[in-house]
């Protein structure tokens, strides 16, 4: 009953809105809607296998950040070319991730305390090796081009949505397969 709720009032949402503005139902309004929620929900679906298992994760939007840090400075500092710089922020996160599970596991230091300490040590290293500027990708266009470029829109003309709202879907795909088999 609560699944059909919470989709009931989305239909209610998305009705109200496309009364309340003509503007709503525009394709460039839905994929704006899309790309804005598509880190969260890439981040979601993680957290999503966290919950299941009656566990708790503090810290995944400091190391998303982090990640996300360690990607710039490998990209534009270091001028590693794009694919390996991506493939540093990922291992940057996954090295977070096995931190976490480590000191969870192994030191059986409750999740909440643990991922709590990995917050603050994400947020740190963030801020400490960005040195508390912005990291720009002008010198890279092929990183935003991989990300907010359009492969679907290179063979449907038109049907521009960007590479990141793909992403998520395959993640909640994958998700969908992955939790489909356990539970």
């Amino acid at each position: 009953m609560q699944r059909l709720l919470a989709f009931g009032a989305l239909i209610l949402l998305f009705i109200v809105f496309s009364i309340a503005s003509p503007y709503f139902l525009t394709f460039d309004n839905v994929i704006g809607i899309l790309l804005a929620t598509a880190v969260n929900g890439v981040l979601a679906l993680g957290v999503t296998f966290v919950i299941i298992t009656a566990g708790i994760d503090l810290s995944v939007g400091t190391v998303m950040t982090f990640s996300a840090v360690m990607t710039g400075v490998f990209i534009t500092n270091l001028h590693l070319p794009v694919p390996v710089g991506i493939l540093g922020g990922v291992l940057a996160g996954t090295l977070a991730g096995f931190v976490n599970g480590n000191v969870i596991s192994r030191m059986k230091i409750p999740p909440f305390i643990a991922t709590l300490g990995m917050f603050y040590i994400a947020k740190g290293l963030s801020l400490v090796i960005s040195e508390l500027k912005p990291i720009y990708f002008n010198d890279t266009p092929a990183f935003r081009e991989m990300t907010m470029g359009s492969v679907v829109g290179e063979i449907i003309p038109g049907f521009a949505v960007p590479n990141a709202v793909f992403i998520m879907f395959g993640a909640a795909f994958i998700a969908h397969l992955i939790l489909s088999r356990t539970i």
